[in-house]
């Protein structure tokens, strides 16, 4: 490897998170899984989805699918509006160099 490649710069991805259920996964009772907005760190979004797939492993859960969003830079080029709070957990999470789970929604059969 060139010593003289310039380090790749942490930024933060907004992925979309679909989890299933698994034993003490701490989902609500009755529920089929989750969707998770998480925003992570990363050099790329692929070590971004991989962080945050082996820390939601780590926490119980079962990650189905993956969604990126892509960068703060991307979503505002796209014409997503961006509010301070959410503007404040991406730069936490790139701050921390970490995954931040910012919602959580359950899902459930319409039995």
């Amino acid at each position: 490897m060139s010593k003289d490649k310039p380090a790749k710069k942490q930024q933060v991805y907004t992925l979309l998170v679909q989890v299933g259920r698994k034993k003490d996964d701490g989902l609500p009772k009755g529920s089929t899984g989750a969707a998770l907005m998480c925003y992570a760190s990363g050099v790329d979004e692929a070590e971004a989805v991989r962080e945050t797939v082996a820390i939601l492993k780590q926490a119980d859960l079962a990650p189905l699918d993956v969604t990126g969003y892509g960068t703060e830079d991307e979503r505002r080029a796209q014409g997503h509006v961006i509010d301070e709070e959410e503007a404040a957990l991406m730069a936490r999470a790139l701050e921390e160099n970490s995954v931040i789970v910012a919602q959580m929604t359950p899902f459930f059969d319409k039995d």
